[in-house]
């Protein structure tokens, strides 16, 4: 082989080498919010299984719970910038960076979890995954199914507005959420996720809502006594990639991205319906009271629908777009 050979044939396996994506054997970092056992933790671990058999080993996923790479706001600007590739996190927190998403996150649109699917795997959800790219830099490539945020406290039983308005409670640093909580009387506490559990052990706090899987994953029964199952918001979680870096793969690797994201999101689907009964019940035999509102809810929903729902309409595109999703919905 002569010289010049020799060096077009280095050039080529160089250009090969460092050509995007699925040339590389690249580990991919994923942050995830909540700690192992959570539904988030469950559809990061699917996604990953999914993903590398997938790409048959050409690739690698690592999980990073806990909020080890950041805050979950943090990990929107991470991966926005490209100095993250994934993290799975709640929804609202993606919300002050793509407005739009919010319709998610208006009180009471959402009512089961068959509704929930409906909207993230239908057209619904192409859009605000569209909209994610365009606003934040960042695709949403699969959905957690988290379950309906449930109202937690240390002090006593809540059943009515009347009882909550003694309350400190713990809100993400979302307007939609805020906006919820001072419908019903009370000015909630905003406050990072990362700081939520030693503000409840420390009395910074009385109280915080979260799905059921979140509660337990997150051992809040270690300083929370009481649940009240309201039904204000039904927590999905996506998982996200850094638009940067999800063009800088190839077409099989964005596929297989794609395809992984969509399987995991089927799974957690799955798991949520298996698993959140039986995690009622552990958190009963740990001591936690369940309670339910006194007048069915029906307060808490007329007072929430009919102050928050116009005050956000331009945020999440008009109120045509909150139309079509209730359509949707069939209401």
């Amino acid at each position: 082989m002569t010289f010049k050979t020799t060096t077009l044939v280095s050039l080529l396996a160089a250009s090969s080498f460092f050509a995007g994506g699925s040339a590389l054997a690249t580990t991919f970092k994923v942050a995830v919010g909540d700690a192992q056992g959570s539904a988030q933790w469950e559809m990061a671990s699917k996604f990953k299984s999914s993903f590398e058999a997938k790409v048959a080993g050409k690739h690698k996923v690592d999980l990073f719970p806990n909020g080890q790479l950041g805050s979950e706001e943090t990990t929107i600007n991470s991966a926005s910038m490209g100095t993250l590739d994934f993290s799975v996190l709640a929804v609202n927190n993606i919300t002050p960076f793509s407005p739009t998403v919010g319709v998610l996150t208006l009180p009471y649109v959402i009512q089961s979890a068959e509704e929930a699917r409906k909207l993230v795997t239908g057209e619904v959800g192409k859009e605000l995954t569209a909209n994610t790219v365009r606003d934040a830099g960042v695709r949403i490539v699969g959905w957690t199914f988290s379950g309906f945020r449930v109202l937690t406290n240390s002090k006593k039983p809540i059943k009515t507005l009347a009882d909550l308005k003694s309350l400190k409670i713990r809100v993400p640093k979302n307007e939609i959420m805020i906006a919820s909580y001072q419908a019903w009387g009370i000015n909630p506490t905003p406050m990072a996720w990362s700081e939520t559990f030693t503000a409840l052990q420390q009395g910074v706090v009385d109280g915080q809502d979260n799905p059921y899987v979140t509660v337990s994953a997150m051992k809040f029964s270690e300083v929370q006594k009481h649940i009240t199952n309201i039904r204000y918001v039904f927590s999905l979680e996506p998982i996200i990639v850094g638009e940067g870096i999800f063009k800088k793969q190839s077409a099989d690797v964005q596929k297989a991205m794609l395809d992984a994201g969509a399987e995991a999101t089927e799974h957690s689907y799955k798991w949520l319906a298996d698993t959140e009964a039986r995690i009622k019940k552990e958190l009963i035999a740990k001591g936690m009271q369940i309670s339910d509102p006194a007048d069915g809810e029906k307060e808490w929903i007329a007072k929430a629908t009919t102050a928050v729902w116009p005050k956000f309409y331009d945020s999440i595109g008009g109120k045509a777009k909150l139309d079509a999703v209730l359509k949707t919905l069939g209401r």
